[in-house]
């Protein structure tokens, strides 16, 4: 196929593209050209912002594409700045479970929504979630995005919490970092949140299953692994493919250092049914092991600049 990903250089859309190219697909990558890669995989490139996408919109269409995914569009006017230009081809879209009402609930810290949700589930209540908080997110709202994508017949994908190679923020590290400072104690909570998550190259999995499939136009598909550990769990899953032995050790909640806030207990858990995804794409996931294994290789491998070791007073007590 020939496929044209927006964005596409950073974390999914990066691993997307990758997986593109080794099927044999060819592949044009619009973005900004701030991330680009080092020798990376051989693929056309071209920059823009999105609000310039309209001067750029002929070269797209010249490259006549069978399918465009948009890995990165946050707000309306993402959408505005690219849909009207795209040329006639199956549309796909990468989402976000934060539109479900769960996920607002949790935030807040209470119950009420049934698990585990699908994709009929009720959607947020409050729109713009992050907005107000400084971190430059003001008119983020994936209910503006999916709508017009939906509109043109485009297939949405809502993503689960997405951990691999290249995740910008590192969810693993919350125990990494303890592994490199050799810590034989870990304080957590109670760690019996559940909130279903997906490894990156499983989420690609899913995304090329939707390239060319005619039944998966105008749907909505949530995206997860089958199963979902608790946080303890995966806590201890991450430990074994570190091959490190630490006693979890369970404190009081305003003792349980800031960076494993998700050990703690919520009231509202964001467990996810990707089923019809599974059965409408054929898609079939590896067992969660897998992931999370070549993840936290490829982080213990590719430590943060600032991977610190500078723990909290709680943390030193109990790490002897």
């Amino acid at each position: 196929m020939r496929v044209v990903v927006l964005g596409g250089t950073h974390f999914i859309g990066r691993r997307v593209v990758e997986d593109l190219v080794a099927r044999g697909d060819e592949v044009l990558v619009v973005h900004r050209g701030r991330t680009e890669p080092r020798n990376w995989v051989d693929c056309e490139h071209l920059h823009t912002d999105r609000s310039g996408f309209a001067d750029v919109a002929g070269d797209v269409r010249a490259f006549e594409p069978d399918a465009v995914i948009d890995s990165f569009a946050l707000s309306r006017a993402d959408v505005d700045a690219v849909l009207p230009h795209l040329p006639d081809a199956q549309l796909l879209l990468l989402s976000s479970m934060d539109v479900y009402r769960a996920f607002e609930l949790a935030r807040a810290g209470v119950s009420g929504e049934p698990m585990p949700l699908t994709e009929e589930s009720a959607l947020r209540l409050v729109r713009y979630p992050y907005r107000d908080q400084g971190i430059g997110l003001d008119d983020y709202d994936k209910l503006d995005v999916e709508p017009p994508y939906l509109d043109r017949d485009g297939t949405v994908l809502r993503l689960a919490v997405v951990y691999g190679e290249h995740d910008p923020q590192r969810r693993e590290e919350f125990v990494l970092r303890r592994v490199r400072a050799r810590r034989e104690r870990i304080p957590v909570g109670p760690g019996n949140w559940l909130w279903t998550r997906c490894y990156v190259g499983e989420v690609s999995a899913a995304v090329l299953a939707t390239l060319g499939n005619a039944r998966a136009r105008g749907e909505i598909l949530n995206i997860g692994e089958p199963r979902t550990h608790s946080f303890s769990t995966w806590t201890r899953q991450i430990l074994a493919a570190a091959e490190h032995e630490a006693e979890l050790v369970e404190v009081p909640g305003d003792l349980v250092p800031t960076d494993l806030t998700f050990t703690r207990a919520h009231a509202q858990h964001l467990l996810f049914d990707s089923s019809k995804a599974r059965e409408l794409l054929d898609w079939r996931p590896e067992p969660v092991e897998f992931g999370i294994e070549r993840s936290v290789r490829w982080h213990l491998a590719n430590p943060p600049a600032d991977a610190s070791t500078d723990f909290s007073e709680d943390d030193h007590a109990l790490s002897y």
